[in-house]
Order: C-alpha cells, then structure tokens, then sequence
C-alpha cells in the first residue's frame, strides 16, 4: 500500500511540470481631468422669482358702457396706445354745455366791463353816485369771476371726455381681458381693465443669509455688482445688475432681500418664474480648478486619484475651498497641470494601473 502511494505521487509531480507566471493586472478604463488655474468668480448662489419691473391695473376714470377693445390678451402694448373706449357721448353733451355758458358768460362780462369803464367817467362828473359805479364794478368783477368758473369747468369736461379712450400709462405686456365690450363700468372701479406688466426690464428678487450684508454692501459701494438669473431648463444665463438691496432683515429668517435689474430683451425671464441667482462678489484670481466629479469622500476627508508619469495613480487628500456648478476650487493637495481622474474611480486602488480615455478638462464657469 505504501509502495502504490509513492509511485502516484512521483507520477503526478512529473505531469505537473513547472508553475505558470501570474498575469498582470488589467489596466482599469479611465477619464481623466487636468487641473488648471483660472480667474474663478467668488458668488453667493441662491433660489429667487421674477416679477415685472412695473405692474400696473388698468382701471377707468369714468363710467359708462365698453364700446371697444383695442389690443389683444397677451399682446405687447407702448405707452399711450389706445386699450379700451368708453361711450362718450354723455361727456361730449357736458363739454359742449361748458362750452356754452363760457361764451355767454364771456360776453357778459364784456358787457359789465364796458359798464363800469363808462360808469367810471360819470362817476368822476357826479352824473351817477359812488354807490351806483360801485355796483356796476362789483357786477363786472362777479361776471370775470364767472368766466374763470366757466373756463374751469370747460376744462374738467374736456378730461371727463379724454378719460373714455383708455391709453396704456406704460410699455408692457398685457394680460387678461376681464372686462368686454357691452359691459358697464364706473369711475375707480375695483375691477381693472386689464393689468400690464413691465418685462423689458425685468426684476429677480431673492434673498441672501444677513452675513453676506457686509460683503455686498462693501463691494457694492465700489462698484456694481453683477447678477445671473438661469430659469429651470435653461443653460444660457441673463445678465444683470443688482438694482436694491432691503432697509431691514427678515429676523425671522435671518436674509436680507435684494433685487436685480435685468435688461431682457428676449423675454427669457418672466414675472412669476422661480430661478437660479448667482451674485457677484469678487473675482478668485489664479485659482486652482478640477472637475467637481473628481473629488472623491473617505472617512478622512475629500481626496482625488492623482494618475502618475507611469499611469498608475495614488489618492491624494485635498482641500475643496468651493464648488461651482461642474468645478471645484482646490485650495490644498494639487498643482497646475496634474490629471486627476473623474470616472472610473470604483475600480480604483492606490498603485492600479489605468487605460487613459479621452476626458474633459475643467468644465467651463
């Protein structure tokens, strides 16, 4: 039995023959990012709403029936085109009876003055009393006195009639049209017309934590401050100013309110919109920046892989100062010029070795 064991094992051994060289590792596919130093923006990112720069209800000064309509809902409107008509033909009347008793009451007082420059030369020659020329005089200085009434009273009438033809007080859009010809309508109304928005400029409003105050109200005093409000879905971003900044802060949110100045000459923003805003404080100089898909989390800390001279890549600790949409600012851990790596990082171990494709550097601000 021990015999047949022997001989089994020799036989096995000499099959066997020598033991084959372990494979290499596979090289792991990878992208990579080169940092770069950049001027970056230093920006206060918040959530804001738009609202129309003027807003105005439409209400009419007189009543009357709608005669007319003259612009359509949602149509662009200049200041002082017609909107609405209101039957003038009542105010047309009290305008033309104004009219009247200024030219009878015109010739009146023409009368009276040429009475009491009559009556003056008499008195003078004691044909007529003092007490006779004074009544005259006070009749002429009754009926001018009338005249001026009358010319008053013309006028009144003329805007009584001025205020049936509803003109836009501003250049806007127009909204719904919530009163229709045949309807009746009268002076002051609580019901408007139609209510025009101002969106050519147009105004962001948001709101930003009170320890930012400091900072906007120093760098505002130097300069102004510019402003991107970016609506949801949109990639391009419109440029604007910041136009107020609150007398008071909200004590129970802790922000302060502020509003920017949009010129809007696409009608990209509009009243009621929530939007991305990114205020300008100050400008990063050389700034050293990756692509925020880099950055990595351990319990330490964030890190990157860093691919070396020899395509294999360490982990190496950073220091992320701030993050702005696809890059990060580093301000600790990396130089210009190094690739980091920004997909692929699962398959990753200090030491791997990796298969470089074609990847992006730091995405644009």
């Amino acid at each position: 039995f021990c015999v047949a064991v022997s001989v089994v094992t020799v036989t096995t051994v000499a099959c066997a023959g020598p033991k084959p060289a372990p494979k290499a590792p596979e090289a792991v596919p990878v992208t990579v990012g080169v940092t770069e130093a950049r001027d970056v923006p230093v920006e206060v990112r918040v959530i804001g709403h738009v609202e129309a720069f003027t807003s105005v209800a439409v209400r009419p000064r007189v009543g009357g029936e709608v005669l007319g309509v003259s612009f359509k809902e949602g149509q662009d409107v200049s200041k002082g085109d017609l909107l609405f008509t209101i039957d003038p033909r009542t105010y047309q009347a009290d305008l033309d009876v104004a009219r009247a008793n200024l030219e009878r009451d015109r010739a009146r007082a023409a009368s009276a003055r040429e009475d009491a420059r009559r009556y003056a030369t008499l008195v003078q020659k004691d044909y007529v009393t003092k007490e006779q020329y004074d009544q005259i005089r006070s009749n002429a200085e009754a009926l001018a006195a009338t005249v001026k009434a009358n010319e008053a009273a013309v006028q009144n009438a003329t805007l009584q009639l001025g205020y049936t033809t509803v003109r836009a007080p501003i250049s806007g859009r127009a909204g719904s049209i919530l009163v229709h010809p045949g309807n009746l309508v009268k002076a002051n109304d609580d019901r408007p017309l139609v209510l025009l928005n101002q969106v050519r400029p147009i105004l962001a409003t948001f709101s930003v934590p009170e320890a930012n105050l400091p900072e906007i109200q120093r760098r505002a005093k130097a300069g102004t401050l510019a402003v991107l409000a970016t609506p949801s879905g949109e990639s391009k971003p419109s440029e604007g100013t910041l136009s107020f900044v609150d007398n008071a802060i909200d004590t129970s949110t802790g922000t302060v309110s502020l509003k920017a100045a949009f010129p809007n000459p696409e009608g990209t923003l509009w009243p009621g919109q929530f939007v991305n805003v990114a205020l300008t404080l100050s400008v990063d100089k050389g700034a050293l920046v990756i692509p925020t898909q880099a950055v990595q989390t351990s319990q330490k800390g964030p890190f990157v892989y860093v691919v070396k001279q020899d395509l294999t890549v360490e982990t190496r600790p950073v220091v992320v100062a701030r993050s702005l949409e696809r890059v990060s600012v580093i301000s600790k851990g990396l130089a210009v010029g190094e690739r980091v790596v920004t997909d692929g990082q699962l398959r990753l171990s200090p030491g791997a070795k990796v298969d470089i494709h074609e990847g992006e550097a730091a995405a644009k601000l």
